[in-house]
């Protein structure tokens, strides 16, 4: 497998129909990530997504399961499946990273207080470089009693990975359009 010269790689984590069904802005967040990785296929940057499959939840081969309408997926993207909210826990994404040549992630997908937050500070702990795509993740409202609406879980996520610092790693925040591939 070749490497890129940019040293990064766009994921997107679990934009399967049951997840983005939950949250508001799905369309919205459909159309960024689909701009961002066909500007990152254009260059070179792999696109890696993340299907999660579940035993509770998310079956494979059941429709909610599938992509998200809309979701555009190249022919030369690359796919791991994960069955965890980390999608480095016992899958092939930190070995295919390294093959790729990549130092950095570029990050997007849902739910941005699961699988999103979690795969991200994964990445730092691996020794990866992070850009979270402020609007390139979604939240659906919270199932605790907190009644904690997207677009504040959304926020959060955000202004903890603005100030988040990690030895020997950057971290970004920025929104997809000022994303650098």
């Amino acid at each position: 497998m070749s490497t890129n010269g940019s040293g990064t790689a766009l994921l997107v984590i679990d934009m399967q129909q049951e997840v983005v069904d939950s949250c508001p802005d799905g369309t919205g967040l459909i159309n960024r990530i689909n701009s961002l990785s066909r500007r990152a296929a254009h260059v070179g940057v792999p696109v890696i997504f993340i299907q999660h499959e579940g035993e509770d939840e998310l079956l494979k081969g059941t429709p909610g399961w599938e992509f998200a309408a809309g979701l555009e997926r190249a022919s030369n993207s690359l796919l791991v499946p994960k069955t965890y909210r980390d999608a480095f826990a016992n899958t092939e994404l930190g070995d295919l990273l390294e093959r790729l040549g990549v130092r950095r992630v570029v990050v997007t997908g849902a739910h941005s207080d699961f699988c999103v937050q979690t795969t991200a500070l994964s990445a730092l702990f691996h020794g990866f470089d992070l850009v979270l795509v402020s609007d390139g993740h979604a939240a659906e409202p919270s199932p605790h009693e907190d009644g904690l609406m997207p677009e504040a879980l959304e926020a959060f996520v955000n202004a903890r990975f603005r100030t988040l610092r990690y030895p020997e790693r950057t971290v970004e925040v920025v929104p997809a359009a000022d994303v650098e591939l």
